[in-house]
């Protein structure tokens, strides 16, 4: 086995833990056993594999099941607070508005009047699993900053897509960006605005981010261009397994059409930047983002 596979076998045993102990008090100790590696090890693999430290991965999946939970009427709110091991009722309405952007009273209300519209969809996607069978599948959405930084890019000439990418450049382009060791974050597929790309250059691109202040070498076939500092709407889907990619790629670019960024307090900014996707690898779930503005 190799180094990438066992720490992607370590961040899905600590994955699988989590998930089996929503309801329980979780510690980085455990997880570091599970993980079969030191707690900062395990720490920084799995902030590496899923983009969230692992308590920030945490609270969101318990919020998500919170929410699920809180489509029964029935359900109190201050049993699903202590539920999902939050000290208090009040704690959890804290957590719970940052990260939907309304409280969970009025998160029911809105389920309840559109429990089939876009706006459920702020929250989760909906499938078809089988005949007559809807699922839900939760999506993380976050909202990131981004500093003043440069990208080092492999350009095509035509292409919009990572498909049309690998026919015009090929698909070796991600063992180069792997190796720069300045990078400020793991290679991503991008789909560079008009105002930040060369003349000549297709959309989508594959690079990687490194500091403004980059001085090294750049690949031969490679430009470094700069990049504006700004926010990023990241929008992560749930766990697939890897001969799904597609689905999951399509699934969460549904989500992304029918998002409206304005019911937290965002407009689109395609223009700021490069919206991107990571990687699309089974255990962490497909993760793309896109440049977004306050407009409160």
């Amino acid at each position: 086995m190799t180094l990438r596979e066992e720490h992607k076998a370590a961040v899905e045993r600590m994955l699988r833990y989590i998930d089996d102990h929503l309801n329980q008090s979780i510690t980085l100790h455990q997880l570091a056993e599970v993980a079969q590696y030191s707690p900062w090890h395990s720490a920084r693999m799995f902030k590496e594999a899923t983009g969230m430290a692992p308590f920030t991965y945490l609270r969101h999946r318990r919020l998500s099941e919170a929410a699920r939970r809180l489509e029964s009427p029935e359900t109190k709110v201050v049993d699903v607070a202590f539920d999902f091991v939050f000290d208090s009722h009040e704690g959890f309405t804290r957590a719970f508005s940052r990260q939907f952007g309304v409280n969970p009273m009025e998160f029911r209300r809105i389920w309840a009047a559109h429990v089939t519209n876009r706006v459920s969809r702020r929250y989760t996607s909906m499938a078809k699993k089988d005949e007559g069978d809807t699922v839900m599948k939760t999506v993380f959405v976050q909202v990131v900053e981004r500093p003043a930084r440069k990208a080092i890019v492999k350009s095509a000439q035509t292409a919009t897509d990572y498909f049309s990418y690998c026919e015009e450049v090929g698909c070796d382009v991600w063992e180069v960006l792997s190796s720069v060791k300045e990078a400020l974050y793991e290679p991503v597929g991008m789909w560079m605005p008009e105002n930040l790309r060369r003349i000549g250059t297709g959309e989508y691109m594959q690079g990687v981010e490194v500091p403004f202040e980059y001085k090294g070498d750049v690949p031969e076939g490679f430009d470094i261009i700069e990049l504006p500092p700004c926010k990023m709407m990241v929008f992560q889907g749930p766990p697939f397994e890897d001969e799904d990619y597609e689905e999951a790629i399509s699934g969460l670019w549904d989500v992304m059409k029918s998002y409206d960024p304005t019911f937290y307090g965002f407009a689109w900014a395609d223009s700021d930047g490069p919206r991107f996707q990571m990687e699309p690898l089974g255990y962490r779930g497909y993760i793309e983002a896109r440049p977004c503005r306050s407009i409160v």
